[in-house]
């Protein structure tokens, strides 16, 4: 009974780790970066092949396949959650202000942020629009910024696939 018990801890473990690499590589597919993807891809592979190598040679209980599908839930959880702690990519937010203020957008730059600005019209008048390009390392304290800056500003971010020229090109690690 022992047994069964530690090869099912070891079959849910194992399938942590597979799916955390599994999505890991994922992640790094979509960002481009191929090379650590398919280092990844290798590790995934031996843990993949090992552990369903246990499973199958212990499909004796329920409890083995229990363990192997919340492995495979987990994994996926950690998995997302290091790439979050990787922070991979650059990220391009959106700031609408609340009222017109035209120092912002000089003190984003002076804190190294890359900055292009604009007048638009609202419903209720004149704002400030800005167009930010930041590393996903320096997202939340962007926000942070602009938050202490505008607390009612309009925030909306998404991921650029590529980007080319400009200020933040210059500084830029390839």
């Amino acid at each position: 009974m022992e047994h069964m018990w530690s090869v099912v801890l070891l079959i849910f473990v194992i399938n942590i780790v597979y799916v955390s690499l599994l999505t890991l590589r994922l992640i790094l597919t979509l960002k481009g970066l191929k090379m650590l993807a398919a280092l990844a891809g290798m590790f995934e592979i031996i843990v993949y092949v090992t552990g369903l190598g246990i499973v199958l040679d212990n499909m004796t209980s329920v409890f083995h396949i229990v363990a192997y599908a919340l492995g495979y839930g987990i994994g996926v959880i950690i998995g997302i959650k290091i790439e979050e702690k990787l922070a991979l990519g650059y990220i391009t937010v959106n700031v609408i202000t609340k009222e017109y203020e035209p120092d912002i957008p000089n003190y984003l730059r002076d804190k190294g942020y890359g900055v292009t600005n604009w007048v638009a019209y609202g419903r209720e008048g004149e704002r400030l629009m800005m167009e930010i390009l930041t590393s996903r390392r320096s997202e939340k304290a962007l926000y942070d910024t602009v938050k202490l800056l505008d607390p009612k500003a309009f925030i909306i971010s998404h991921e650029p696939k590529a980007f080319f020229g400009g200020f933040w090109v210059k500084g830029l690690r390839r």
